[in-house]
């Protein structure tokens, strides 16, 4: 907690929230606009319809806001060289947990903000029936689980590389890689951290090309997809942690 606590003191300034909070309110500005004007069909599939788009905007935008926030946090340390210092006060291994949770902190209350707003859009927009709690958890575990991991990949990257430029190159990388795995099969998206937005999707969408007409619905939840995430997440986090605590600085 100590360590939590500096982390946090010495990013005080480095406004880690604002590309989150840019990011929410661009999703935001999104969902008012796209869902401005619906129909009496559209608000009955209202709920199953908005948690079919943010995922999508969550593979396109997350990404590179993760790249930004972990770049932040660690070039604080790079700039100044202080890695070495730190080590003789903190365990390296303790620097690591707390730029992650500190990070994790930020990005949890992203996601449970724009829930909370979908929630908010959601009921004054007069989507038909109650907010389906069981399907709005599914989407905020599955979007919480996804981009910590996306972040944790990212801050591993920043901390043990000087030049923060790669780092936010994969940071655009992943971005594309997430809105167009969107296309590919579920067999592939599993091999793909930026996708999992697209595989733990819990809502289908059906087009008639005559008609021109989509129907959203929501579909069972892939808890598979979700225990293989952990499994990436862990290894991410074990193997970022040993290579750090290794590094020489």
């Amino acid at each position: 907690m100590t360590a939590l606590r500096i982390e946090f003191f010495k990013c005080r300034r480095r406004k880690i929230w604002l590309p989150l909070l840019i990011m929410l309110a661009a999703q935001l500005a999104y969902g008012m606009y796209v869902f401005r004007d619906l129909d009496a069909k559209e608000l009955q599939e209202g709920w199953a319809l908005i948690c079919y788009n943010f995922p999508m905007l969550n593979a396109m935008m997350t990404p590179v806001i993760a790249a930004v926030a972990a770049s932040r946090m660690a070039d604080i340390e790079h700039k100044g060289q202080t890695l070495k210092l730190l080590e003789t006060v903190q365990r390296t291994g303790q620097i690591y947990d707390a730029k992650f949770f500190s990070g994790a902190i930020y990005l949890t209350l992203s996601v449970l903000i724009q829930v909370a707003a979908m929630v908010i859009f959601g009921i004054v927009q007069g989507f038909a029936g109650a907010p389906p709690v069981g399907r709005l958890l599914e989407y905020a575990v599955s979007t919480w689980l996804t981009t910590l991991t996306i972040f944790l990949l990212q801050l591993v990257l920043s901390l043990l590389i000087q030049n923060q430029m790669i780092g936010m190159i994969l940071g655009l990388i992943g971005s594309f890689v997430g809105l167009f795995s969107l296309l590919l099969p579920p067999s592939f998206q599993k091999f793909l951290i930026w996708a999992f937005y697209g595989v733990l999707y819990n809502t289908g969408m059906d087009w008639d090309r005559e008609t021109r007409i989509s129907d959203y619905y929501f579909i069972d939840f892939d808890l598979g997809g979700l225990l293989l995430l952990v499994g990436y997440f862990l290894l991410v986090y074990w193997i970022g942690r040993a290579l750090f605590v290794k590094k020489e600085v």
